[in-house]
């Protein structure tokens, strides 16, 4: 059986609130939902699975991200080369890989997956 992970969920007073109305006790970050189109990050990562995208957060290497290139949104994995810049790199050995200028060009992480359809097939990325 596969737990849930618990999501951070901020709890202010309304006394606290007062005289706040222009600020937020929220994060800046947003939570976004995209299908997963073509064959670029198989076998991990299938046509149709559902991923979750937490957008704002900072990535690190290793983890699956949704970045701004070439004037297009693309999934891939970040990863650091020997020269210490980033690289996007799909799983899918028939792709080249993407060298990115910086960070900047990060616009979101995928903390998890689903099946679409299907309640039980959750995996997890970031915790």
């Amino acid at each position: 059986m596969t737990t849930r992970k618990p999501i951070n969920i901020p709890v202010v007073s309304a006394a606290a609130q007062e005289g706040a109305l222009t600020e937020s006790s929220c994060s800046n970050t947003e939570i976004a939902a995209l299908m997963v189109l073509g064959d670029s990050m198989e076998p991990e990562f299938n046509e149709g699975e559902i991923l979750v995208i937490e957008m704002g957060v900072p990535a690190m290497d290793g983890w699956y991200v949704i970045a701004w290139v070439n004037e297009e949104h693309i999934f891939r994995q970040l990863r650091r080369d020997a020269q210490g810049g980033w690289r996007l790199h799909a799983l899918n050995p028939a792709y080249p890989e993407i060298a990115i200028s910086g960070l900047d060009a990060i616009k979101g992480v995928v903390t998890h997956k689903k099946k679409a359809g299907s309640r039980k097939s959750v995996k997890y990325y970031v915790e």
